[in-house]
């Protein structure tokens, strides 16, 4: 046994070698890997940074990736020349470059790889989940020479599985903000889950599929289908959260405006705001005297209120009304508006489907609306039916001026037939 892993296995439970686990060894044949990144990554922030630097710098020469001493000092007089020594002579001591016989600086391939590896990490952009592009690129630059291994599809499928439980919490949260930052996420990882998808039909259309791979693959694909339904759950919520929303006024800002206005505001800011908002209330006590705690004192030990409270009888049989309707909901502003969205070909504006008879139906009208291919679909009645058409509502953050119907102003939108209806 090596000295280093003699070392690990002061780590482990006493009897137990690091040969008895096959996941510790395999990280221990690939040590001078971690060696590597160990090297690049030890210290403090601003080392790390400018040894990953001169790393790139170095292997980003293709042309002529030998570098003499005078041209690394040329090409980094703005790096202190005592630090470029102790970095040179790090990344050469723990073989990420090497100083040959031609006297010629050059990355060695564990240096180069470090390299490629960090700057894959890189290329992404802010908006982007940079997990979710890497392990994808990785399936895929794997996948083209066959090596696909079980365990980098079990890191896609937990990454997928974690944006799902992310974007559920947000929907469940009822915070408007929340909902938009989780859309946006989802938004900007749209390619790296079409690209996840292209990868999985070829992936299991090949024959010699190992049974571990196909069911993990399987298990992405169903992954990669809730992903793609939760889209429509944020536009529900959003929907929702719109039919609740407070206009301030006729000033036309929204409870919702407030909200992103404090959400920029700093703490003192706030707190500054609060100052003599809340006026001083007085500290009422009410207390009880004597000849008050005397009267139900005797209401509680009198015989005959307690024979009344466990009286449990029936009180007589009253005749009843038999040529009495009994009552149903109606259904006329349902229906109508039912017949308004039949004769739309491809899309009509919300106003136009909202308004007629005052604000109440209009209010009524713009929440059913709000349910069309909503979950209540799955139930049965006229609702259901109503939800089942084919239309969907999308809602706007403007404005729109109405005056009439009492109503001076609604929130713009339009009713839209959905794709493939």
């Amino acid at each position: 046994m090596s000295d280093d892993l003699s070392q690990l296995a002061d780590f482990l439970a006493p009897g137990v070698e690091p040969d008895d686990v096959p996941a510790l060894w395999s990280l221990a044949r690939a040590q001078p890997m971690i060696a590597a990144f160990v090297t690049l990554f030890r210290g403090g922030d601003e080392e790390v940074m400018v040894r990953l630097h001169i790393l790139r710098e170095i292997g980003h020469r293709a042309e002529t990736p030998r570098w003499s001493p005078d041209e690394l000092r040329r090409h980094f007089t703005y790096i202190d020349p005592v630090k470029l020594e102790t970095v040179l002579k790090r990344l050469r001591e723990n073989g990420l470059m090497v100083y040959g016989e031609d006297n010629l600086y050059q990355l060695t391939d564990t240096g180069r790889n470090a390299m490629a590896a960090v700057a894959v990490l890189l290329r992404f952009g802010e908006d982007e989940d940079a997990e979710l592009g890497f392990l994808t690129t990785q399936l895929a630059g794997m996948q083209v020479t066959g090596t696909v291994t079980p365990e980098v599809l079990q890191h896609l499928l937990a990454k997928l599985n974690a944006l799902s439980e992310s974007f559920e919490e947000a929907v469940a949260s009822g915070s408007e903000f929340r909902i938009v930052d989780a859309r946006t996420r989802l938004s900007a990882n749209e390619r790296w889950l079409q690209k996840g998808t292209d990868l999985l039909r070829s992936l299991l259309t090949v024959d010699d599929v190992t049974p571990e791979i196909g069911r993990v693959a399987h298990a992405i694909g169903l992954a990669q289908s809730r992903l793609a339904r939760v889209d429509a759950a944020f536009q529900r919520a959003l929907n929702k959260i719109e039919s609740q929303r407070v206009t301030l006024g006729a000033s036309g800002v929204s409870s919702s405006d407030v909200m992103a206005w404090l959400r920029d505001r700093e703490v003192s800011a706030i707190l500054a705001l609060a100052q003599g908002a809340f006026g001083a209330a007085p500290q009422t006590q009410f207390l009880a005297g004597g000849h008050e705690l005397l009267d139900r004192a005797e209401s509680a030990l009198s015989a005959e209120v307690q024979r009344m409270e466990a009286d449990t009888t029936l009180p007589p049989a009253q005749d009843v009304d038999q040529n009495l309707a009994p009552e149903t909901e109606d259904l006329s502003l349902l229906w109508k508006l039912t017949d308004r969205l039949t004769d739309v070909a491809d899309e009509a504006p919300a106003q136009r489907l909202v308004l007629g008879g005052g604000f109440a139906p209009a209010s009524y009208r713009l929440s059913l609306l709000s349910l069309l291919g909503g979950v209540e679909a799955q139930a049965e009645g006229p609702v259901a039916d109503f939800t089942q058409m084919p239309y969907e509502l999308q809602l706007e953050a403007e404005l729109v001026q109405v005056n009439q119907d009492e109503i001076a102003w609604m929130s713009a939108g339009r009713v839209v037939r959905r794709e493939g209806a």
